[in-house]
C-alpha cells in the first residue's frame, strides 16, 4: 500500500494522530502497552512483534495493528525500522 492511500485509510477509520517512527538496528522494547489503538505501515526494515505468546515479523509494505492496552514487545531487525503509524484513543 502506498503511503498516501494508507494515510487516507487511517483518516477514514478515525485515527486522528499520524506520525512516522524510526528505530535503530536491533533495538528491543520490553513488554509494554499503549493508551491508544495502533495501525501501522512498515516503510523500511523489520519488526518482530510479540503478543499473547505469539511472534510475527513485519517487513516493508506490511501493516500491523494493536488494540489499545494490548501487552506486547518489539524487536527491530539489523537494519532498524521505520513505519507510519496511526493512533486512535478509544474511550
Amino acid at each position: 500500500m502506498e503511503r498516501e492511500a494508507f494515510e487516507a485509510e487511517l483518516a477514514a477509520l478515525g485515527f486522528d494522530e499520524v506520525l512516522t517512527r524510526e528505530w535503530p538496528p536491533n533495538h528491543v522494547e520490553a513488554t509494554h502497552t499503549h493508551p491508544f489503538e495502533v495501525r501501522a505501515l512498515m516503510l523500511h526494515g523489520q519488526l518482530e512483534l510479540s503478543c499473547d505468546g505469539e511472534k510475527r515479523t513485519y517487513r516493508s509494505g506490511e501493516i500491523f495493528t494493536l488494540p489499545q492496552a494490548q501487552p506486547h514487545s518489539e524487536q527491530y531487525g539489523p537494519e532498524g525500522a521505520k513505519y507510519l503509524v496511526g493512533r486512535k484513543r478509544v474511550a
